[in-house]
């Protein structure tokens, strides 16, 4: 019983997340730009997982944390490449809130595209109050983090992301404060 509950505890509900973003130019590809957005992210060590948009209610934002190589990472991902001229957009919004129904937990939403900062920022904002009035859900703070190329150079490939990225339990010690 009480491996199955450390189990359950560390591996399906994370207790730890933080947000980054990343953003890189090549000459090379599309995937050689996005690769290194990831590094410029701190995430390009990890086995990426993508996940749906749920913060579990005792989760707890925290700063950076350098995750150990080759570690199986869930995360909520917005991504976009594009090419010579083009501005691309990616990011997230998250917000805890209380629900009638769940009780208190974390939403998130991801938006990207060829637009601008601003315009993604009220895109993001819109769907996560979307997502909340659906859930009858009252949120507290909503954040956001976006990463912006304005204009790709001419014979450059352009990638953005931003992720919510949930520390694995592997890694909880380097957790600061925790």
């Amino acid at each position: 019983m009480e491996a199955q509950s450390i189990f359950k505890e560390s591996w399906f509900l994370p207790k730890y997340f933080f947000v980054t973003s990343g953003k890189a130019l090549s000459t090379v590809s599309p995937l050689n730009a996005f690769d290194e957005a990831l590094m410029n992210a701190g995430i390009a060590q990890c086995n990426l997982v993508p996940v749906s948009s749920i913060l579990p209610a005792n989760s707890r934002e925290v700063e950076y944390v350098k995750i150990t190589p080759g570690s199986i990472v869930f995360t909520i991902l917005a991504r976009i490449e594009g090419g010579s001229g083009e501005t691309i957009s990616a990011g997230v919004a998250w917000a805890f809130g209380e629900s009638i129904e769940h009780g208190r937990y974390g939403i998130v939403v991801e938006a990207y595209g060829k637009k601008d900062r601003k315009t993604l920022e009220w895109e993001l904002l819109q769907k996560i109050r979307r997502m909340a009035k659906v859930r009858k859900m009252k949120l507290e703070e909503i954040k956001t983090r976006i990463e912006t190329i304005e204009e790709i150079p001419e014979n450059n490939y352009g990638s953005v992301i931003a992720a919510v990225v949930f520390v694995p339990p592997i890694d909880y010690d380097k957790v600061l404060d925790a």
